[in-house]
């Protein structure tokens, strides 16, 4: 969804520059719940305060929930064997291409230093080695943050 949300926020109607919707698609991959929500809400609140936040987040649950509503009524419909299942098949692959443009995204906004790009192998490495839980893995980077930029800032008083 944040490709979806970013193309509409950013090229279409213009609202915010895109280094702003970045990073609000950085903080929404943090928190807990749904992302596109959570990105909804951090948008909705910069483009019209709190009435707008308020009207992005009914907004992103009242459609996600009509859509799953249908969904499931057309599972229970539809067989599962056969064209129907190539087409979810086909429908992973393309939801996997798409969670992958977003990390790429985001990546490509985010990651612009050696700290940066070591963070994100040790997380990546936590995650898919160690299996970090996400929670573990947001504070852990969090603090190393937090001290590289402590020491950063003292090497720079010193001079």
């Amino acid at each position: 969804m944040l490709p979806v949300i970013e193309n509409d926020i950013v090229v279409k109607y213009k609202m915010m520059p895109r280094e702003d919707f970045l990073e609000y698609a950085t903080l929404s991959q943090s928190l807990p719940g749904v992302i596109a929500l959570n990105c909804a809400t951090f948008v909705g609140r910069r483009a019209a305060g709190t009435l707008g936040m308020l009207a992005a987040g009914f907004g992103a649950t009242v459609s996600a929930f009509a859509l799953m509503i249908a969904a499931t009524i057309l599972l229970n419909i539809i067989p599962q064997q056969g064209p129907v299942a190539g087409a979810f098949r086909g429908i992973r692959a393309a939801s996997a291409a798409l969670i992958f443009a977003a990390a790429f995204t985001l990546g490509r906004h985010n990651i612009k230093t050696v700290f940066s790009v070591i963070v994100m192998l040790a997380a990546f490495t936590a995650v898919i080695f160690w299996n970090g839980g996400a929670p573990f893995v947001i504070l852990a980077a969090g603090f190393a943050g937090y001290f590289y930029q402590r020491i950063k800032s003292k090497k720079k008083a010193e001079k």
